[in-house]
């Protein structure tokens, strides 16, 4: 009889409630236990979780790892889904294989490349992957001529910031003055130039930014499984083109996709985001991690999350194509289980958070088909 496999998640997405349960439901039928942590006592992952604790507050990366390391050892975790801290956890991989951990992540030179957008831009395109033409800019000054630069080019303008996930930041550029249409109807990404660059000339630091062209939709997720060999196991495209999402195996994107995979040692789980400049794909971004929509691939006949843990514990799944191609869909919200009571945040150690007796509504997306 397998033994038990015992899977933590730290401080990760709502979202992953659905990875979990797909850990649950493995095709393999092992039993999978979750531990889960995070700074949010009312995040959902707590309560989906078999165990878990509040993370402790403020920690240095480098205690934060020390952290880990003793979850792991405590808590008897077999894999380690590591999100925060990313790139100090997998630098210290040596350390947490000799506690018996293995990490679900990729290699420290892997996030290094893609914890930075312009860094990450550079680098594929010295590999051949097209990417949308961009500015890296810290003042007014830089912002504007780049917003004029590629104006000219006939492009609508957008920024980031040049670390950063979730779209957290993203705004469009607009010429138009502020007026009450802008105070109509839910907020939106569009900021008024002349804003910007006030806001930048009062700040007191410089800010990081990527400036870019608008690019268009279809917006093409190609979610990879890569083992550390560099070979891709799986590939799929999740597309999404406004509220239809649906899924995809043509190679304009998944070719440059295993490129980026194989090339630069995205081992295990990575999502890599493209979109339309024009008539060509180019890279958006690239995620280091398990993508919140991964869960979505179960559509195609594809339990990804579940794959990847066994990768991790050096069974290799194969390569894995799906059975077929799910239809198109749509995300809807949903209630998930909280815990009975919000629990103080934790300032040193971390307490235990016990499973609900009974579920507390919190949304979380679910995918619906169309």
């Amino acid at each position: 009889m397998p033994s038990r496999v015992r899977v933590w998640l730290n401080r990760t997405y709502a979202e992953n409630v659905f990875f979990m349960d797909q850990l649950r439901r493995n095709p393999s039928d092992r039993a999978v236990e979750i531990h889960a942590t995070h700074g949010d006592p009312d995040s959902p992952v707590l309560a989906a979780a078999d165990t878990a604790d509040l993370e402790p507050e403020g920690l240095s990366p480098a205690a934060y790892v020390e952290y880990a390391l003793d979850q792991c050892v405590r808590r008897g975790i077999d894999v380690f889904v590591p999100r925060l801290h990313q790139a100090a956890i997998v630098a210290h991989r040596a350390e947490f294989a000799a506690a018996g951990t293995a990490l679900l992540a990729p290699t420290p030179e892997a996030v290094a490349v893609f914890e930075d957008k312009a860094t990450a831009y550079e680098a594929v395109r010295s590999v051949g992957v097209p990417v949308p033409p961009w500015h890296r800019v810290r003042t007014a000054d830089e912002l504007l001529a780049a917003v004029e630069e590629l104006e000219a080019a006939g492009h609508r303008v957008c920024f980031k910031p040049a670390a950063g996930a979730g779209g957290v930041g993203f705004r469009v550029i607009t010429r138009s003055p502020f007026s009450l249409a802008h105070l109509s109807g839910f907020p939106g990404p569009h900021v008024q130039l002349d804003l910007v660059l006030d806001a930048l000339r009062r700040a007191e630091a410089p800010v990081d930014w990527l400036v870019m062209p608008r690019l268009e939709q279809p917006e093409v997720s190609v979610d990879c499984l890569t083992g550390p060999d560099n070979r891709v196991r799986l590939a799929v495209g999740r597309t999404k083109n406004g509220r239809r999402r649906g899924f995809t195996l043509d190679e304009r994107w998944l070719a440059p996709a295993r490129l980026i995979a194989e090339g630069f040692g995205l081992h295990h789980l990575s999502n890599i985001q493209f979109r339309m400049l024009g008539d060509r794909p180019v890279l958006l971004d690239v995620n280091t991690r398990p993508a919140g929509g991964l869960h979505q691939l179960s559509l195609c006949g594809v339990n990804a999350p579940w794959a990847a843990v066994r990768l991790a514990l050096g069974e290799d799944p194969g390569v894995i194509e799906p059975p077929f191609l799910g239809q198109d869909y749509t995300v809807v919200s949903g209630p998930r289980p909280l815990s009975p009571a919000a629990l103080p945040r934790q300032r040193g150690g971390a307490a235990d958070v016990l499973l609900p007796a009974v579920p507390a509504p919190v949304q979380a997306a679910q995918a619906l088909p169309l």
